[in-house]
């Protein structure tokens, strides 16, 4: 698995760049602060792999709080042909630290 920076993101963000971003937190969590991903939550993802099937082929940057749940999450992946993977390194806490101070961290 690779994994990305905060900072590769945001530049990646920043050249109009738009990787899909999946987001492994629960739905309170995403609630606090988000990057606009698409959310299914760990515990739910092993079942509802089908709502990406057809990103199989794509790169898929998969984010968490802290990057813990999106490591689990990026193994599930590939073990299951997702080719492309990346885990967001230190998750959207390590966003709102490093890239916008604004976003709540919890």
């Amino acid at each position: 698995m690779n994994n990305i920076t905060v900072e590769e993101l945001h530049k990646r963000k920043e050249n109009g760049e738009n990787p899909f971003l999946l987001d492994v937190r629960e739905l309170f969590e995403y609630d606090i602060a988000n990057l606009e991903g698409e959310i299914i939550p760990l515990g739910e993802l092993e079942f509802r792999l089908y709502e990406i099937e057809d990103r199989k082929e794509e790169e898929i940057i998969v984010y968490c709080r802290t990057g813990s749940r999106s490591t689990t999450a990026c193994d599930l992946l590939q073990s299951n042909g997702f080719s492309n993977v990346r885990n967001l390194d230190g998750g959207i806490n390590e966003w709102a630290q490093k890239i916008d101070p604004t976003m709540p961290v919890y």
